[in-house]
């Protein structure tokens, strides 16, 4: 089913805009929201998971309304919050036959057989009986996907799932998103740009409260073909470069400074025409370099 969201706004206490009538079309599949921390993102991530109250706006699934129908959109949700929190001396069979407990799956014939299913899903099976505290990073994410999956959710958020992942749990992680992002609406929530690219067929880019773009990452990199352009610089010269032409990333490459300019012309100095990424597409938008036309 679709996620639609319209000018949805949100204003802190301490006077800080959240979302400022943020407006999305999510289709099904996997959708990545990339930005920043400090983007608004989980705020998004915890009112569509119904933990939190917007001020203003309006959130559809289906024909359901997500503000108003809250009963019945988490009985078709899975949400993996950024801080989920764990129980250290449970097993991981304990805590999610638990949880499959408070979902409602009471016989318990039928809550082994999900249980079992999500443990191995998730590659969680072997160590079923191993006290949580004892998890790795990954093991622990993985879990949480395993709990976000209990009920056979239509709707799945995951906030930052992949922050501190060491790459090879990353990879880990990434095929699991893979596999349950078929025929399920999985918003996916992270300022990883790999995150993104390696997993979503649409996404969007969101920075202090704004959607600033939005659209399937392949056209978002063909937007901005011919206006990156790089070269290398001494440490000393970068100054320089950042004040002349819109540099939009640095990086150390080979022990040697390369840097990202855009420009829809070439913008000399010896620079050289690069082929983009979708990381040019985000830092350019961030840097509000880039506004494409785009249909949210």
């Amino acid at each position: 089913m679709e996620l639609r969201i319209r000018n949805l706004s949100k204003t802190y206490a301490n006077g800080v805009v959240a979302l400022d009538k943020v407006t999305l079309t999510i289709p099904s599949g996997m959708f990545g929201l990339l930005g920043p921390n400090g983007a608004g993102k989980s705020t998004l991530m915890r009112i569509l998971a119904t933990l939190q109250e917007c001020d203003a706006g309006s959130v559809f699934f289906g024909d359901l309304d997500v503000l108003d129908d809250k009963d019945d959109i988490r009985r078709l949700l899975g949400y993996l919050p950024q801080d989920f929190g764990l129980y250290p001396k449970v097993t991981a069979y304990e805590l999610l036959d638990h949880f499959a407990v408070l979902k409602g799956l009471s016989q318990r014939t039928r809550r082994r057989e999900v249980v079992d299913g999500l443990l191995q899903q998730t590659n969680l099976f072997e160590v079923r009986n191993q006290r949580l505290g004892t998890f790795s990073g990954g093991m622990r994410q993985r879990f949480g996907i395993a709990q976000a999956l209990l009920g056979d959710p239509q709707l799945i958020i995951v906030d930052e799932p992949t922050a501190g992942l060491d790459p090879q749990e990353r990879v880990r992680f990434h095929n699991l998103l893979s596999d349950i992002g078929d025929d399920k609406t999985v918003l996916l929530s992270t300022h990883i740009v790999s995150d993104v690219s390696d997993l979503c067929a649409n996404m969007a880019i969101i920075n202090k409260g704004h959607v600033l773009l939005c659209g399937e990452p392949q056209k978002l990199i063909d937007d901005i073909d011919g206006k990156i352009w790089a070269r290398f610089v001494a440490k000393h010269e970068l100054a320089h470069f950042q004040q002349e032409h819109a540099v939009i990333s640095t990086r150390l490459l080979t022990g040697r400074t390369l840097i990202h300019v855009y420009s829809e012309q070439d913008p000399g100095e010896g620079f050289e025409p690069a082929a983009g990424d979708l990381e040019d597409v985000y830092f350019a938008t961030i840097a509000g370099r880039h506004v494409a036309a785009s249909n949210c």
